[in-house]
C-alpha cells in the first residue's frame, strides 16, 4: 500500500506496463514536458521520445496514427488533452477504431488506451468542461471506463493497457490531486463495480467524481439515520448491472447521479434497466446537469453542478414514500 494521487497512480500503471512490455508507448501533444496535467512528468527521461512521443496539434493525426500503430502490433497510449478536444478525432475512433475487429472478421484488432480528461475544472467555460461518457458508450466495440479513485485509477490503467479492445478512459480534470491509498496487487476489473459504502435504506449510483460526492452525500444521511449504499460502477461499458440490481433489491430505493447533461445520460440506462425488473418503493430519481452549456463565470458554473447536497436530499425524498 502506497499514498498516491489520483494523476500519480495512472502515471505509476503507466510506467510498470512499458517496463513491462516494449510495445507499450504513449502519443499525445505536450507529453515530452509532462502532459498539460503532469501526468507523464518523468516518463521521458526513463523511456525516450521513441516511447513518450511529442505530437503535432492534430487530434485526428494522432489517433490515426496511434491506429495505425496498434493494427501493427503495439499498445499505443493515446492522449486527448481534453475529452473536448478529441472530438476532433471523433471519426478515427468511433467509424476505425471501434469496429476494426468486426470488420476485419477478428483478423486485425486495436488494443488502444484513448485518454480523455473529462468534466468540470473550474472556469474552464463550455468547450472545455464537457462530460461525453454516454457517446461512447452507444458505440459497440469500445470498452468505456471512469475511474474516481487513485486506486481505479491505477488499476483500470492496467487493466485498460493490457485489453485487446479499444477503452475510452475518462480520468475527470477536477481530482488529479486528490489523494488516496494504492493496493498495486489489486487487479482492474472492467464490468465490477466498486461498493464504496454498504448501506440497506438507499442505493446511490455513480462514477467518475460524482461517485466521491455520493460517498460524501452517505455521510451526510448517515447523521439523519438513513443508511445508503453507494456503488461506483468504474466501468460504464460493460458495467456491473449485477450489483446494482443486487442492491436495489435490498434498498428498493435507487438515485442515479452524474455530472453529464441528465437528458440521454447514462443514468437513464441504470433507471431503466432496474425499472425493467423490479417494482421500486419510490420513483428513482436521476441527478444531471440540465441540458445547457457550462459558463465561464464561477456563479453560472455552479448552477450546472450536482452538488453532496442534491444527493442527499433525493435519497431523503425516496425515503418519504416507505410510509406513504
Amino acid at each position: 500500500m502506497a499514498r498516491m494521487t489520483y494523476a500519480d497512480a495512472a502515471k505509476l500503471a503507466v510506467a510498470e506496463a512499458m517496463r513491462a512490455d516494449p510495445t507499450v508507448w504513449c502519443v499525445g501533444e505536450d507529453l515530452g514536458r509532462g502532459g498539460v496535467f503532469k501526468q507523464y512528468t518523468g516518463l521521458v527521461e526513463e523511456f525516450g521520445p521513441r516511447r513518450i512521443s511529442d505530437a503535432p496539434i492534430s487530434e485526428a493525426a494522432i489517433m490515426g496514427a496511434a491506429f495505425g500503430a496498434a493494427m501493427a502490433g503495439t499498445r499505443p497510449i493515446v492522449e486527448m488533452r481534453f475529452a473536448d478536444f478529441a472530438l476532433c478525432a471523433t471519426d478515427e475512433l468511433v467509424n476505425q477504431i471501434a469496429k476494426a475487429r468486426f470488420m476485419f472478421g477478428g483478423q486485425s484488432r486495436a488494443p488502444m488506451v484513448i485518454r480523455k480528461p473529462m468534466g468540470m475544472w473550474r472556469s474552464s467555460a463550455a468547450q472545455h468542461s464537457q462530460s461525453l461518457e454516454s457517446w461512447y458508450v452507444h458505440i459497440p466495440g469500445l470498452v468505456v471506463c471512469c475511474p474516481a479513485t487513485p486506486q481505479d485509477n491505477y488499476a483500470m490503467m492496467k487493466a485498460a493497457i493490457a485489453c485487446d479492445d479499444p477503452v475510452v478512459y475518462l480520468e475527470h480534470k477536477d481530482i488529479w490531486a486528490t489523494e488516496g491509498e494504492v493496493d498495486t496487487s489489486l487487479p482492474g476489473r472492467f464490468g465490477k463495480a466498486d461498493i464504496r459504502r454498504a448501506g440497506t435504506d438507499v442505493t446511490l449510483v455513480s462514477w467518475s467524481n460524482t461517485a466521491n460526492l455520493c460517498v460524501q452525500a452517505a455521510d451526510s444521511l448517515a447523521e439523519d439515520g438513513i443508511n445508503a449504499e453507494v456503488i461506483d460502477l468504474v466501468s460504464l461499458w460493460p458495467w456491473d448491472k449485477q450489483a446494482v440490481l443486487a442492491s436495489v433489491k435490498k434498498t428498493g430505493r435507487l438515485v442515479v447521479a452524474h455530472e453529464a447533461v441528465c437528458v440521454a445520460g447514462f443514468g437513464a440506462e441504470v433507471v431503466a434497466t432496474v425499472a425493467q425488473t423490479m417494482v421500486l418503493k419510490a420513483p428513482p430519481v436521476r441527478l444531471g446537469s440540465p441540458r445547457g452549456l457550462i459558463a465561464y463565470a464561477p456563479n453560472l458554473e455552479d448552477q450546472m453542478r450536482v452538488t453532496t447536497d442534491m444527493i442527499a436530499a433525493a435519497a431523503k425524498k425516496t425515503m418519504e414514500f416507505e410510509t406513504a
